[in-house]
C-alpha cells in the first residue's frame, strides 16, 4: 500500500506529537502586509451563502453598489469547486483614518430588484467579506457565558419583522455598516497589520432635506453634528419604487493580538471536550476489538496451529475441524475478480490522498486563510496516487492468475471516477439552472477532464505496468482442482448479517466527529482540528482491520472460505451508515427547504459515502488478506 513509502517510525512520532497537541497550528497562506497611516485598504465582495439553500451566488448578482469596474480575483481550482467569486467593491478605507456615514450610493428598487431582495432575504442569504485575506465576521454576544462572543462569518442581507401593532410582515434591507478594523501596531515603526475585521449591520431609513444630489448631506446620520447610527433608528424597508441610501462607518481598533495568531478567534473550538470524549469513545472499541483479535491470535490460533502441526495418523488428519479444512480453497480466486481488483485499487488511492492530506493539514499546510487550498490539495494528490491505484490493482489481478493487465487498468482509471463525474455532472447542471456561482465553469470542467485523463489515467498505466512486471504473489498453499462444499451456515454467518454487523463498529468510531465535519461543510463554518481527524483516522483504520479479522475467522471456522469479497464488504459496510446519518443530519439539524438544495445534499453525501465504501472496504480487504496469509503459512500442509 501508499503508507509503506512513508518512514514508520516517523509517523509514529509524529502521531505521538498530534496526541498531545491535538489542535493543529497553521502556516499563514500569505506574507503579512505592513500599512502606513492613511494607505488605502481595499474591502473584496466573496459569494452570498445561505445554509438554507446551499446555493452561492456572487455578490453583484444583487442590485448592490458597484465600483466602476468589476474586477475579479484569481481564484485557485478549489476557490472555484466551493463557488466563491472574490471581485472588488466600492468599500475603501484609509489605514487608521475613522470615517463616519460615508455614502456609497442611492438606489431606487424596481420591481424586480425589490424581489431580488426579498427572496434572498426569505433565504437568509449572507454577505460575506474579505480585507487583507481575512474574512468578515459579526460579534454576537453569547447569553450563556459572560464575555463569550461567537462569531458569525459574514452578515445577513436583511430581516423579517412587523411595525408595532401590525401583523404583515416586512422585509428590512441592512444598508448601514459599521465596520471595526483591528491592527496590531508595531512599537519600533508607524506601520501596524490587520488582525481583524468585524461589522455591525444596521437597518436604517435614510432621510435628508431638499432633492438628493451628491453633496447632500443625510438628518439620519451626520459626521459633522457626530450623529452615529443606532438601532433605534427606524428601520429601511424593501418595497417597490422605495429609495435605499447605503452608507458605512469605519473604526480603527488597536489590538494585542499579533499577526500570527489572527486566525485564532475563528478557528477557536469551544467544545473540544466532546472530541476527546468521542476518542476515547472510538479508543474503547478499539481496545475491545484488539482484545479480541488478540485472544484469537494468542490462544485459539496458537492452540489451533500446535494441534494441528502434531497430527500425525491419517485417521487424525480425517478428523480435522475448522479454519484449516478450507486450507484448499481459501486462496481460490472469488467471483468477479476483476471487479475486486478495480475496487482495491481506488481504495489505495483514497487511502494516500486522505494519509498525505492529513500530514499536509497536520503540519500546516492548508489554513483556512489559503482558500480553497484544502480542495485543490486533494483533488491534485488523487489524480496523483493514480499510480499506487494501478500498481495494487494489478498485483492483485496478477495473483488471481489473470493475464489481461490493460482492461483491468483501463477500469481502474475510469470506474470510480466516471461514477463520480456522472454525478457531480447532473449536480452541476442543476446548480447552473439555478444561475447560482457554484456551477462550474466550462474551463475548470474542462481542467478537471484534463486532469483526469492527462495526468491520473497515465499514471494508472504506469503504476499497472511496474506492478504486473514484477512476480506475482505466492500462495501458501495449494488450491484443489475442484472446490469443497461449504456446509450450511448458522443463522449468524448468513453473509448479508455479519456484513451489516461489521459496519456497525468502524462507523462507531468516526460518528461524533463525523458531526463536525458535516456542520464545517454544510453549515459553513471553518474546520480546523485536524490533530483530532488524525487520531479518529488512525483508530478508523485499526478498527476496520480488526473488525474484519474477528469476522473473517469466524467465517474460515465454520469451514465457508469464500472470504474476498467478504472482507471488502464487511469494513465497507460502514459507508451505508455513513449515508443514514447524513439522512438523519438532513432532517434534525438543517433547515433545507427547497428540493434543489435537497437533491444537492443528497447528491453530494452519495458521494462521500461511496468514496468512504471504498476506502474503508480495502483497509479490511488488506487486514483479512495478511491475516489469512498469515496463519494457512503457519501451518504443516501434507
Amino acid at each position: 500500500m501508499a503508507s509503506h513509502r512513508f518512514d514508520v517510525a516517523w509517523i509514529f512520532s509524529l502521531f505521538a506529537f498530534f496526541f498531545v497537541s491535538a489542535h493543529c497550528f497553521y502556516l499563514p497562506g500569505v506574507a503579512p502586509e505592513d500599512f502606513q497611516k492613511g494607505d488605502p485598504l481595499f474591502v473584496k465582495v466573496n459569494k452570498l451563502t445561505s445554509t438554507k439553500t446551499q446555493l452561492p451566488y456572487s455578490y453583484y448578482s444583487l442590485p448592490y453598489c458597484q465600483p466602476e469596474h468589476i474586477v475579479d480575483s484569481a481564484e485557485n481550482l478549489g476557490e472555484v469547486l466551493r463557488g466563491d467569486r472574490i471581485e472588488n467593491s466600492p468599500y475603501v478605507f484609509k489605514m487608521r483614518e475613522p470615517q463616519m456615514c460615508n455614502v456609497v450610493c442611492r438606489k431606487i428598487l424596481d420591481k424586480r430588484t425589490a424581489k431580488a431582495f426579498t427572496e434572498k432575504i426569505n433565504d437568509e442569504y449572507r454577505i460575506n467579506m474579505i480585507l487583507d485575506n481575512l474574512p468578515l465576521v459579526v460579534p454576537i454576544r453569547r447569553p450563556d457565558q459572560e464575555n463569550a462572543v461567537v462569531y458569525q462569518h459574514g452578515f445577513h442581507v436583511g430581516l423579517r419583522g412587523q411595525y408595532a401593532g401590525s401583523k404583515e410582515e416586512k422585509h428590512f434591507i441592512h444598508n448601514h455598516l459599521t465596520f471595526t478594523v483591528k491592527y496590531h501596531k508595531d512599537p519600533l515603526a508607524d506601520s501596524a497589520r490587520i488582525v481583524g475585521f468585524e461589522v455591525k449591520p444596521f437597518s436604517v431609513k435614510h432621510e435628508y432635506e431638499g432633492e438628493w444630489n451628491e453633496k447632500t448631506r443625510l438628518t439620519t446620520c451626520d459626521p459633522h453634528a457626530k450623529r452615529a447610527v443606532t438601532s433605534s433608528e427606524s428601520p429601511q424597508e424593501v418595497e417597490e419604487k422605495n429609495e435605499i441610501i447605503f452608507t458605512y462607518d469605519v473604526e480603527f481598533q488597536e489590538s494585542d493580538i499579533k499577526w500570527a495568531s489572527r486566525w485564532d478567534t475563528y478557528l477557536l473550538m469551544a467544545d473540544d471536550q466532546i472530541h476527546w470524549f468521542s476518542i476515547v469513545n472510538s479508543l474503547m472499541i478499539v481496545l475491545f476489538l484488539s482484545g479480541m483479535v488478540a485472544m484469537i491470535m494468542l490462544r485459539t490460533l496458537y492452540r489451533d496451529i500446535s494441534k494441528y502441526n502434531q497430527l500425525e495418523t491419517q485417521e487424525e488428519a480425517q478428523e480435522e475441524t475448522g479454519w484449516k479444512l478450507v486450507h484448499g480453497d481459501v486462496f481460490r480466486p472469488p467471483t468477479n475478480s476483476d471487479l475486486l481488483c478495480v475496487y482495491v485499487g481506488t481504495g489505495v488511492q483514497f487511502f494516500g490522498m486522505i494519509l498525505v492530506t492529513m500530514i499536509f493539514a497536520l503540519l500546516g499546510f492548508l489554513s483556512p486563510s489559503n482558500r480553497g487550498g484544502l480542495m485543490t490539495a486533494m483533488l491534485l494528490l488523487w489524480v496523483f496516487m493514480g499510480l499506487f491505484a494501478g500498481y495494487s490493482s494489478a498485483r492483485l489481478y496478477k495473483m488471481f492468475k489473470g493475464t489481461k493487465w490493460k482492461r483491468i487498468t483501463l477500469k481502474t482509471a475510469f470506474m470510480f471516477p466516471a461514477t463520480v463525474f456522472a454525478i457531480f455532472f447532473v449536480l452541476n447542471a442543476l446548480i447552473w439552472g439555478q444561475k447560482s456561482s457554484g456551477a462550474l465553469p466550462f474551463g475548470t470542467m474542462f481542467l478537471l477532464v484534463f486532469l483526469w485523463f492527462g495526468i491520473s489515467v497515465p499514471l494508472v498505466f504506469v503504476g499497472s505496468y511496474i506492478g504486473f512486471k514484477k512476480p506475482a504473489i505466492e500462495d501458501p498453499v495449494k488450491t484443489n482442482k475442484i472446490p469443497r462444499q461449504i456446509p450450511e451456515q448458522a443463522w449468524y454467518m448468513n453473509p448479508a448479517f455479519s456484513i451489516l454487523i461489521g459496519g456497525i463498529l468502524p462507523f462507531g468510531a468516526v460518528f461524533i466527529e463525523l458531526f463536525f465535519i458535516l456542520t464545517s461543510i454544510w453549515l459553513h463554518q471553518f474546520y480546523y482540528i485536524f490533530g483530532f481527524l488524525f487520531i479518529v483516522f488512525v483508530i478508523l483504520i485499526v478498527t476496520c482491520a480488526e473488525i474484519t479479522v474477528v469476522l473473517c475467522y469466524f467465517q474460515l471456522c465454520s469451514e465457508d472460505y469464500q472470504w474476498w469479497w467478504r472482507s471488502y464488504l464487511t469494513s465497507g459496510s460502514s459507508a451505508l451508515y455513513l449515508f443514514f446519518y447524513a439522512a438523519f443530519y438532513f432532517f434534525t439539524k438543517l433547515e433545507i427547504t427547497k428540493p434543489v438544495s435537497g437533491v444537492l445534499y443528497f447528491g453530494y453525501m452519495l458521494i462521500v459515502s461511496y468514496a468512504f465504501f471504498v476506502l474503508t472496504g480495502t483497509i479490511g480487504f488488506y487486514a483479512c488478506l495478511w491475516f489469512t496469509r498469515l496463519i494457512y503459512s503457519s501451518v504443516k500442509i501434507d
